[in-house]
């Protein structure tokens, strides 16, 4: 069975909050286990210590046998201290032993009997003869009834007569583990039931995270399984100023781009339909009307004129259709020499010298300098240029101004077309380089163009790395700019100077 995202990510993070609250509820009991061990053992040291110093400070057993005596039941003082010290560290236990590891005081107040044997264990009082103290929490076998903590320290002594100290006898201290393990286990529940409380927290905070996160990632799933089936109208909803946000935007623009595309792409085809189907309907009627004779032999001329012009329609077209075709496969190549941009622009303007006049267009043409030579592609940019020309007088008012400038800036050949008429609208600036775009979506003054010339210009000029623009107001003006980099040859090959 396939897991969802979101499911996978609340089973990761849960589970690493999981073991991360079990490996903090460890530590902390182990650590209070050693500190809580740590103070018992220093407590019961302490009380050795101190009942080993009130013997031999105040009773001053001279040897072994004079220790013994200290414990019969006549000297019920220090019996008694010994149980009230013991009774003041609470659940404590003492016990007195001889210099042989014999029982000489138990604690007659203790509830129940805690050391079951009257010897200490060999090996423990082996220890205590090389050592003299015995501290930590060995096994002690069947000498305790119960589960004890203990330490064990020798009482050592000097004769009057100023010889060596010697060991008159031993000293256990002891204290039940059982509080210990119930204190360590009731803070290791509190810990446990403080990090189930932040576990359900966490999954709660964790799930509306995760749903925040993976919410807008379905409705982009669903979205793009609806842009596969050509359905371009749904949106993602967003919500917040975060990462999700901004993919969410990026999400809506890719999909007002491809929306705009096909929007384009079905334009072009009709367009590509329309410009196809006409002129050839045309050539057609002509020939038929010139082949049965309904066109007088002296008028033939004329309409074969017509004929020529609608193949030459057919033949841009067809040109234009090739060249997207091999841009999009990355088989033209660029071949750029130098020339004269100026000269090209020239040559232009009077192409397009019937056009002007019939529209009585005011044109200027405006160069820094006789001849500006440019290194670039000269048939591609012959083509951009007449391009950008032909639909300059193509939406030109008639009496408009018409202008071609070519200036040299920042190392640069601005060349800039401009011209007084239709313009494009604000809201059509961002798309006119686009692939299929065409401003005159009514077909009222473009019937011959299908939306490549700008987009063809703007691939050729980038594969330059040179940059184009337009600026243009709706009903008053449009201007083209385009920048070619300058040649560091002043002529052409052959060419001689100019007096």
């Amino acid at each position: 069975m396939r897991k969802s995202l979101f499911t996978r990510y609340i089973t990761v993070f849960m589970l690493i909050i999981f073991i991360s609250f079990t490996i903090l509820a460890l530590v902390i009991g182990s650590n209070m286990t050693v500190m809580t061990l740590e103070d018992k053992r220093s407590d019961m040291e302490n009380a050795a210590d101190n009942i080993s110093v009130m013997i031999t400070e105040i009773y001053r057993p001279a040897d072994p046998q004079s220790f013994s005596t200290l414990f019969g039941e006549s000297d019920a003082a220090l019996s008694g201290y010994i149980r009230h010290l013991a009774d003041f560290t609470g659940e404590m236990r003492v016990y007195i032993f001889d210099s042989q590891g014999v029982l000489l005081m138990p604690a007659e107040n203790y509830e129940s009997e805690t050391f079951a044997q009257n010897t200490l264990p060999d090996n423990i009082l082996s220890a205590l003869r090389t050592e003299g103290h015995f501290n930590g929490y060995d096994d002690m076998g069947s000498a305790m009834t119960a589960d004890f903590l203990y330490s064990i320290k020798s009482v050592s002594s000097k004769a009057d007569d100023g010889a060596d100290s010697i060991t008159v006898g031993y000293i256990l201290t002891c204290s039940p583990a059982k509080g210990l393990n119930i204190m360590i286990g009731s803070t290791v529940k509190t810990i446990l039931l403080a990090s189930l409380w932040v576990f359900l927290a966490a999954l709660v905070a964790v799930y509306f995270l995760s749903e925040r996160i993976i919410g807008p990632l379905k409705n982009m799933s669903k979205a793009a399984k609806s842009y596969a089936a050509g359905n371009f109208d749904i949106r993602i909803p967003v919500q917040g100023n975060d990462e999700v946000a901004e993919l969410a935007t990026a999400f809506n623009q890719m999909a007002n781009g491809l929306q705009n595309l096909e929007n384009m792409r079905r334009s072009f085809l009709a367009n590509v339909s329309h410009d196809l189907k006409t002129p050839m309907t045309t050539i057609a009627g002509f020939i038929d009307a010139i082949l049965s004779g309904a066109i007088p032999p002296e008028n033939t001329s004329e309409y074969l004129e017509r004929i020529k012009n609608e193949v030459l329609r057919l033949s841009r077209l067809v040109r234009q259709l090739l060249d997207l075709s091999r841009i999009q496969a990355g088989d033209r190549k660029l071949e750029p020499s130098v020339f004269d941009i100026c000269e090209v622009a020239r040559q232009i303007v009077l192409s397009f010298e019937q056009k002007i006049e019939e529209k009585n267009l005011d044109v200027e043409f405006d160069c820094d300098s006789e001849n500006i030579y440019v290194f670039a592609d000269k048939d591609a940019i012959h083509q951009i240029l007449y391009n950008i020309c032909d639909n300059a007088v193509k939406f030109s008012k008639p009496g408009g101004k018409y202008r071609l400038s070519v200036k040299i800036k920042d190392k640069k050949a601005h060349v800039s077309v401009y011209n007084e008429g239709e313009g494009i609208s604000e809201e059509d600036l961002p798309f006119v380089f686009e692939r299929f775009y065409k401003s005159d979506k009514s077909r009222g003054l473009d019937k011959s163009g299908v939306g490549l010339g700008l987009f063809i210009a703007k691939t050729i000029i980038d594969a330059h790395r040179e940059t184009i623009t337009v600026d243009s107001v709706k009903d008053s003006y449009c201007r083209f700019e385009f920048t070619l980099p300058l040649s560091d040859q002043k002529k052409l090959p052959g060419e001689k100077n100019s007096h």
